[in-house]
């Protein structure tokens, strides 16, 4: 059986015609493949009617999948094992509409795949895979591998398949497979179809797998276009600007540790028995104005940069940190900073990313910070959130316990640190979620 595919013609996104090694496959799952970087088409050469369904599925790529990576711009926020999955089921649904049996893409490996996924508990997976094999018939064998260990996970999982079919049925065949590019360089079919089945399922992985009642209708609420996205259930992992280098207005140098007197046990300045008309030749110990402060910046908490001028001049030793995550971010924006230390103060405050979403990391990075049992104040609402931006009482409760474990003082405004540092820590009542569970732990 020979293939060519540079027979295959009609795209609009700028690929250069030229020659391609065909590469003998098989009709196992992961047995074919498209390369567009090597120009290697992997595919079974064979008669029957299943290899003919693989290399028509491998030529459909070759003729509508991208060949180049987008801008990052385009996929923020999306998983690349969503954008794969998508871009599968993309290709298959125009593989139907061209009377091509999908059904034959099935390998028989589904259902013994979803088991080990369900088993192992590795719920993004399982979302992704379903779009991998949804619409070749193999849905009904997949949901009964996940039905074994997880059954919970049967009607999300359904919902995601039942928004998925509805956006490709919205779209008609040349725009499926329309390699088009548009204004931000992003080929039409992929664009309008892939990427938002893509995002869809990324927002999914990363919400928290509901257990049905009110957390599947908010599930199934997250996954229509524009609409808020589900809980995740946990924080954001910490990402700390880098940018050493934007400390690069001076503050005054730390006060010293010890000063000079003219009694003591420590004879450390000799000299001053000669130039200092007290004779201050001891040295006697002072407390050293430091600290951390850590500021929530989310929405609500905002801080305006002659609050910050102001804070430095009653706490002109501290270290200060700022911290606020972007719902749904994935690692790509830092969400914590440094504001200012011994280094230096930033030249103008970093603005927060709306959400709150790593109030607990950001806890631990402050408690790191602490040297000799210095006081550490943390400017905050304690309206705990998880990545997504949703309240959670399991979170609410570890920042709580954190709070307590390391004598943490809360304060709600900029203007109170000053006290903060001195050992005023607010009323619990007047810190939300984590206020609450403050009064909780004391009272348990």
């Amino acid at each position: 059986m020979n293939v060519f595919p540079e027979l295959v013609t009609g795209r609009d996104d700028g690929l250069v015609p030229g020659a391609w090694r065909v590469s003998r496959g098989s009709s196992q799952r992961g047995g074919a493949s498209c390369n567009f970087t090597e120009r290697i088409l992997t595919v079974p050469l064979g008669t029957a009617p299943v290899h003919r369904a693989v290399r028509a599925h491998e030529l459909v790529h070759l003729r509508v999948s991208p060949h180049t990576r987008l801008a990052a711009e385009a996929t923020w926020g999306i998983h690349d094992r969503a954008l794969e999955c998508a871009e599968e089921f993309r290709v298959n649904t125009i593989l139907t509409r061209m009377d091509f049996d999908t059904n034959l893409l099935r390998d028989g490996s589904e259902r013994v795949g979803a088991e080990r996924i369900a088993r192992e508990g590795e719920w993004g997976e399982a979302l992704c895979f379903l779009l991998a094999v949804l619409g070749t018939g193999a849905e009904r064998d997949y949901f009964r591998g996940i039905r074994q260990s997880r059954s919970e996970w049967l009607a999300p999982m359904r919902a995601i398949a039942k928004s998925a079919r509805a956006l490709v049925d919205s779209r008609d065949a040349r725009e499926l497979g329309s390699t088009r590019l548009l204004g931000n360089g992003s080929p039409e079919g992929y664009e309008r179809v892939t990427l938002p089945l893509a995002r869809m399922l990324s927002e999914a992985i990363e919400s928290h797998a509901p257990a049905g009642g009110e957390s599947l209708q908010r599930f199934r609420r997250s996954l229509a276009p524009g609409s808020r996205r589900a809980p995740t259930m946990r924080f954001a992992p910490l990402l700390v600007s880098v940018g050493d280098q934007d400390l690069t207005v001076r503050r005054r140098p730390l006060r010293r540790g010890t000063r000079p007197a003219s009694t003591g046990v420590a004879l450390r300045y000799p000299s001053r028995l000669l130039t200092d008309p007290l004779q201050r030749a001891f040295s006697n110990r002072r407390r050293v104005g430091g600290g951390v402060v850590l500021i929530d910046q989310s929405g609500s908490m905002d801080i305006a940069p002659e609050a910050l001028t102001s804070l430095l001049k009653v706490a002109p030793d501290a270290v200060i940190l700022g911290y606020s995550h972007r719902p749904g971010d994935l690692g790509q924006t830092p969400n914590a900073w440094v504001l200012a230390d011994g280094r230096g103060v930033v030249p103008s405050i970093p603005s927060g990313n709306v959400g709150n979403g790593v109030d607990g990391p950001a806890l631990d990075w402050a408690c790191s910070l602490r040297r000799n049992g210095e006081p550490i104040v943390w400017v905050t609402d304690g309206q705990v959130t998880d990545s997504h931006d949703h309240p959670c009482d399991t979170l609410s409760l570890a920042c709580a316990q954190k709070v307590r474990r390391h004598r943490i003082r809360l304060v709600r405004s900029v203007e109170d640190v000053a006290r903060g540092l001195q050992g005023f820590s607010g009323p619990a009542n007047d810190f939300g979620r984590v206020g609450r569970k403050l009064l909780e732990i004391q009272g348990s």
